[in-house]
């Protein structure tokens, strides 16, 4: 084991995980591994069936790593379990198929030295679920400082490569857990509100990408993303830019349609959506070509 360096403040990275036995250990020695030593690790089992178990009993004499077993309840519940039993002033994140670069707290905790700063992310590399590294086209544009209206247009923050300040925790709270899908993004608004983030461009986290994860839900992910901005939007309606709601609305309806076109080949549906965007935000370029496109038959 290695010794601790006190000089640095405590980061807790909470690993939430669901039969991932295969993939967890790659995910637990990628954090212990940091060259940043004053760390801790909370392995939150949301009711594994798999060998999840017998795998962190081979961490069982490692004092940084905690382990928790609950009965299934969830991501955000288990996530949310995990940032309960943590103790850093900073708080840290890895799902249980990925992995961290041995660098990732190195590049990112100088960043926190504005008090103000209260999320700091980076960049992602990818491989598939045989740990064949690809290259992934990415349209995300990556924004530092006061965020809101950008986030409300897309969440363009990688979860895993966040790192948070607990203050932002104990002032806007931890995940919501009335929402099953999106969770970050609703986080990343209510952050945003009082809090600056900032980007390191640096690749710092490896993301797995696998037939079967959540995220090729579009359904669920469109149905929980308006569920998430209808309710920010309410709750904050006093502190956001009304123009701002109006054309993230805009590029939902738009994002939407050209997903339920592209997959489902629909046209009626996709057609009002992209109206209703247009409609709501005019000098949208990208409203006006997904409709040509759905005219002309290119989807």
């Amino acid at each position: 084991m290695q010794d601790l360096d006190l000089t640095q403040p405590l980061v807790s990275v909470v690993i939430a995980t669901y039969n991932m036995g295969q993939y967890l250990p790659k995910a637990v020695d990628s954090i212990l591994q940091q060259t940043w030593k004053n760390l801790e690790v909370i392995v939150v089992d949301d009711g594994s069936t798999d060998n999840t178990p017998e795998v962190m009993q081979s961490y069982s004499n490692d004092s940084r790593v905690s382990f928790i077993r609950n009965q299934n309840q969830g991501q955000p519940k288990a996530k949310n379990c995990g940032i309960k039993n943590t103790k850093g002033d900073f708080i840290a994140f890895c799902d249980a198929d990925d992995f961290w670069e041995k660098n990732k707290l190195e590049i990112q905790m100088p960043l926190f030295a504005s008090p103000e700063v209260g999320v700091v992310y980076s960049e992602v590399s990818f491989i598939d679920e045989n740990n064949n590294p690809f290259t992934k086209d990415q349209h995300e544009v990556r924004h530092s400082g006061k965020i809101t209206n950008q986030m409300l247009i897309e969440n363009f923050v990688p979860f895993g490569t966040s790192v948070i300040r607990r203050k932002c925790i104990e002032k806007n709270g931890i995940f919501d857990e009335e929402f099953r899908m999106g969770i970050d993004w609703d986080l990343w608004l209510r952050y945003s509100l009082d809090w600056e983030f900032k980007y390191a461009p640096e690749k710092t986290y490896v993301y797995r990408v696998w037939s079967g994860q959540m995220s090729n839900n579009y359904r669920g992910r469109y149905d929980h993303a308006k569920r998430i901005l209808t309710k920010f939007s309410s709750l904050h309606r006093q502190k956001l830019n009304t123009a701002s709601i109006r054309k993230a609305w805009a590029d939902m309806y738009i994002r939407e349609a050209v997903v339920y076109a592209k997959n489902e080949k629909l046209f009626y549906m996709p057609l009002k959506s992209i109206v209703r965007g247009i409609t709501m935000d005019p000098f949208k370029l990208h409203g006006w070509k997904a409709l040509i496109k759905l005219l002309i038959g290119r989807y």
